[in-house]
């Protein structure tokens, strides 16, 4: 498992490149255009399969029957679309697809700090398509379906009475910053050098699953304001009145991180 024609200097490295590849020039780039539909691309791709796999197949049909996918399956999910989201485009954009990701990598000194505003609104945009786009098919299904989904919070991310296991607030907040943190820390080691590029994509997305399986019970899992937002828009006030924690929380994590890795690879 985030984003004027003149194209920004290159990044030294991403989730896409290593630090032993040759930095392209300006014109090798992809355009700005191209970076940002494919971030927009590959955030809408993770909304879509892992909020959508929480939505209709985790206890599918209802919670008694046994064919349901369950936290593993939902953990799956968002591994496997990261993982096809950074194979498919990684190459164009860098394949954050998540804002903490983002800012993580240029507290790094991985990407120019003028990158992100315009890759974070992307993930914001295609996070917003996915949730949208999984609304839609919530309001052609079976009599309630949609209003069931938005009452039971649309897999939003929470704490308190909307967290799945009932933890606090401080609980989300420490595990959101935790987990971030060690997610864009193997981000940062795995495309550090180009001998991993091949295999960066399925690192990171079983990177991803594992902090799933990890916190889908406390939070939900955001490590991702892109998605938590996402899911919000849709999940009710409750949702919206929390969804500031699953953007500080990642931003955070991900600060700690990038800071980290610059501080100890100088």
């Amino acid at each position: 498992m985030s984003r004027s024609t003149t194209t920004a200097k290159a990044p030294r490295d991403t989730p896409a490149q290593g630090r032993g590849q040759k930095a392209a020039s300006a014109g090798d780039r992809p355009s700005t255009a191209a970076r940002w539909g494919a971030e927009a691309f590959g955030t809408f791709l993770l909304v879509f399969g892992g909020v959508g796999t929480a939505l209709y197949a985790s206890a599918f049909p209802d919670d008694g029957n046994a064919t349901g996918v369950g936290f593993l399956g939902v953990a799956l999910a968002f591994g496997l679309t990261v993982m096809a989201g950074v194979a498919a485009v990684g190459g164009v954009s860098g394949g954050h697809f998540n804002p903490a990701v983002s800012v993580g990598l240029a507290f790094a000194g991985r990407i120019g700090w003028r990158e992100v505003p315009g890759y974070v609104v992307a993930q914001l945009v295609g996070g917003i398509l996915g949730s949208s786009a999984l609304a839609l098919i919530a309001a052609d299904g079976p009599a309630g379906y949609l209003a069931s989904a938005q009452d039971a919070g649309f897999a939003s991310n929470g704490y308190g009475d909307a967290s799945p296991g009932g933890f606090g607030l401080a609980a989300a907040l420490l595990i959101e910053v935790i987990l971030t943190a060690v997610f864009v820390t193997v981000i940062l080691a795995v495309t550090g050098q180009k001998a991993y590029a091949a295999v960066a994509p399925i690192v990171i997305g079983l990177t991803l699953t594992l902090i799933h399986l990890i916190s889908i019970p406390v939070s939900n899992t955001s490590v991702n304001p892109a998605r938590s937002i996402a899911a919000a828009v849709y999940g009710g006030p409750v949702a919206l009145g929390q969804v500031w924690a699953f953007i500080v929380a990642p931003l955070v994590g991900a600060a700690i991180a990038g800071f980290a890795h610059r501080a100890l690879t100088r």
